[in-house]
């Protein structure tokens, strides 16, 4: 589990569950999809990463990495997205978001960790690509006290790419298209003979990748080959977790 020991020891004295989170982060909505499915009393701690909230040692002082989301369970801070909602499942039991087999529940396990490990190399690249790109550049004294904050050297790499006079290239977002295309077909495979990604019910699995989606579609990837995604999606998209978890969040929803 992502626990960490923070250094802002302000959040230590946190009761009951506390979420750092951003509107435009698809982590950010994997946990809050969970909180709603559960339907779990949570507060709020909303960071706006265009205006660098996160870039900050207060915050690198709650998350070593600057990253959102931060779950505090009364006090106890988890970093990880897939790491935080398996905790809330595991703590929460009802609704189970879990399979009930073994196989089923490594598969789930192989769903999320797919996910996460292409997050940075693959998601993040193509989104920063298509929309951030030149929108969030920092000056020569931000990107200093970015490298003295962040440790993470993955991170550092990706930041010093992005903040670049070239950013990311075609050669970079097409390398991206491709692994997303190869985990996007894995799943499509699934979801022609069934309505979830593991033995045929909603799980942590189908809230790790449902922001996946809804974020790279905004970011005009094309899921034209992928109609049994886009019913899953449509799926997902009538459950009351995901309006409130995730488009209530959205800039300018309902506007």
């Amino acid at each position: 589990m992502g626990v960490v020991t923070p250094t802002n020891k302000e959040v230590l004295d946190f009761k009951g569950l506390h979420l750092y989170h951003a509107g435009v982060s698809n982590c950010s909505m994997r946990v809050r999809l969970t909180l709603e499915e559960k339907k779990l009393p949570w507060t709020s701690h909303h960071v706006d990463l265009f205006n660098k909230e996160n870039l900050t040692s207060e915050y690198f002082g709650i998350n070593p990495k600057g990253l959102v989301p931060v779950l505090v369970d009364d006090g106890v801070v988890i970093t990880e997205s897939d790491d935080i909602i398996d905790h809330l499942d595991q703590k929460f039991p009802i609704p189970s978001l879990r399979p009930t087999t073994d196989s089923g529940l490594e598969e789930m396990y192989r769903w999320m960790k797919l996910a996460v490990n292409n997050h940075i190399g693959a998601v993040k690249t193509y989104i920063y690509f298509h929309q951030v790109q030149g929108k969030m550049s920092q000056s020569d004294e931000q990107k200093a006290a970015y490298r003295k904050l962040q440790s993470n050297t993955e991170l550092l790499d990706f930041h010093s790419k992005s903040n670049s006079e070239q950013g990311f290239t075609q050669q970079d977002v097409d390398r991206a298209v491709g692994i997303l295309n190869d985990c996007f077909s894995k799943a499509e495979k699934v979801l022609t003979r069934s309505n979830w990604l593991v033995d045929n019910k909603f799980s942590l699995a189908d809230i790790t990748w449902m922001p996946l989606h809804y974020t790279l579609v905004r970011a005009d990837f094309s899921f034209d080959q992928y109609p049994a995604i886009e019913e899953w999606s449509a799926r997902i998209s009538e459950r009351d977790s995901f309006k409130t978890g995730v488009l209530e969040w959205w800039p300018g929803f309902g506007s």
